[in-house]
């Protein structure tokens, strides 16, 4: 990472909200506006304690509710405002929402292999397409290259995140497989002039709920 000396680096702070219930464990939620269950609150309020020697300028949120509520937390006693950010929302998986991969891939096979392969074409059934959700994170990607605050968070998706790293790191799209990003957790990104470097991915400050 030489090429990156002697530049100022900016940071991105990437929290992912607080879990919404077990039922919808290890199944597609996307434009389903749920809110936090108890154990999302209660990891929202760890996030707050996580991150709060933490400075940051701005607060950018994703319009869902898990998202506000997770960011309400981490913000009470500062005197930041949550600035709503439509393209932060996460992907509308369609019909598929709510159900569970083997479900996807039982119903409709042949569209999984689209999805698993990336195509921009491609379109959830009564959803979005992958094209337009990467069109989002690109123009949000390009907003905060040029925002000139020193450190910004984003209350987020998992979804979105991991695009997010991939746009940074100057990855291929369908990259994005290989992170994992829990729920209630913080990526770290570090921007310059050229790129960017990912120095913390999915830190969960040390959840232990029961």
């Amino acid at each position: 990472m030489d090429f990156l000396l002697g530049f100022m680096a900016r940071k991105l702070l990437l929290l992912r909200h607080g879990e919404i219930g077990e039922a919808y464990l290890n199944r597609y939620i996307g434009s389903t506006d749920f809110p936090l269950s108890e154990r999302g609150r209660r990891q929202a309020g760890v996030m707050k304690t996580f991150l709060h020697d933490r400075m940051f300028d701005r607060c950018l949120c994703s319009p869902m509710a898990r998202c506000m509520e997770t960011a309400a937390a981490v913000l009470e006693s500062r005197e930041i405002r949550m600035e709503i950010d439509h393209n932060l929302r996460e992907i509308d998986f369609g019909q598929w929402e709510g159900m569970s991969f083997d479900e996807i891939a039982k119903s409709s096979p042949d569209m999984v292999s689209r999805w698993g392969a990336f195509d921009p074409v491609f379109a959830f059934p009564g959803g979005e397409s992958i094209g337009n959700f990467l069109e989002r994170v690109r123009s949000v990607a390009e907003r905060l290259s040029h925002d000139p605050a020193d450190t910004i968070l984003l209350c987020t998706h998992g979804g979105i995140i991991r695009t997010l790293i991939c746009q940074f790191l100057k990855l291929e799209p369908w990259q994005y497989i290989l992170f994992t990003v829990k729920p209630a957790s913080v990526t770290t990104i570090e921007l310059y002039e050229n790129g960017g470097i990912l120095t913390g991915l999915s830190e969960t400050g040390q959840l232990h709920l029961t």
